[in-house]
């Protein structure tokens, strides 16, 4: 089974795969990986790939070398980076720069649906806009404030509005500042994705929208694409990018 190792600003996921399919899912507090080796044991984990946003700490590289010197791994851990192969063409200009959850949903999103131009929508920290051609090239994408840092926006610019839980009633008009905001923020979200959607489905007619992300808004439907909704699409893209590694590896 294949291990994918998945850091992010605040969390620490690891998900193992049996083939294409999720077999086991943790997730942490912070950067660690002191569940991992008992993760690993109990589902017989061969091969991993570990992609982070944040640099590698100290401790936190110590201990991927432990893990990787405690299990009976096929190859190395594969450290995901702008280097590493990948089953689509990147066009982006500056790939070092390029986050690599953006990258690894690209990836999952185009294994399960070739063929088609995709918009990949991921809801997390920050939204981020990513395009996949019809011809499998990795087109870029835009970012904006994800829904907590809008709300934290609000009340660090304007010292008479409050902070506002991002979960509670949403009027389609707010009634009060606490609804007037979280149904400002919430709704601006939801039209800024639906804008995204009608935008580039008027230009490809058989556009499909993946969407992702912890505050992945409720859009299961739209009349101008085919929208899927996949929690595990990082997740299932590092899977595939670690498979097209093994592949490239074994010989001819």
């Amino acid at each position: 089974m294949n291990a994918v190792i998945d850091i992010g600003n605040s969390r620490t996921k690891i998900v193992v795969f049996d083939g294409d399919a999720v077999a086991a899912e943790q997730s942490v507090q912070g950067h660690t990986l002191a569940h991992a080796p008992l993760l690993f044991a109990e589902h017989n984990v061969t091969d991993a790939i570990i992609s982070s946003v944040v640099d590698l700490s100290e401790s936190l590289t110590e201990e991927l070398s432990r893990l990787q010197a405690q299990c009976a791994l096929a190859h190395p851990i594969l450290h995901f980076n702008a280097s590493t192969p990948i089953p689509l063409h990147n066009a982006y200009r500056t790939p070092a720069s390029l986050g690599a959850d953006r990258l690894a949903a690209a990836v999952g999103a185009w294994m399960q649906c070739q063929g088609k131009p995709l918009l990949i929508i991921d809801a997390g920290s920050c939204i981020t806009f990513d395009m996949v051609s019809q011809e499998g090239t990795y087109l870029g994408g835009n970012i904006s404030p994800g829904l907590q840092a809008r709300l934290r926006a609000i009340d660090d610019y304007f010292p008479r509005l409050p902070l506002v839980a991002a979960h509670g009633d949403l009027p389609e008009l707010g009634y009060d500042t606490e609804t007037a905001i979280r149904a400002g923020v919430v709704m601006g979200m939801r039209h800024e994705i639906e804008g995204y959607i009608r935008h580039f489905a008027s230009r490809l007619p058989d556009l499909h929208v993946y969407i992702t992300g912890g505050d992945a808004l409720d859009l299961t439907t739209h009349p101008d694409a085919t929208l899927l909704t996949d929690t595990h699409l990082v997740a299932k893209g590092l899977n595939c990018i670690l498979n097209y590694n093994i592949r490239l590896s074994q010989p001819q």
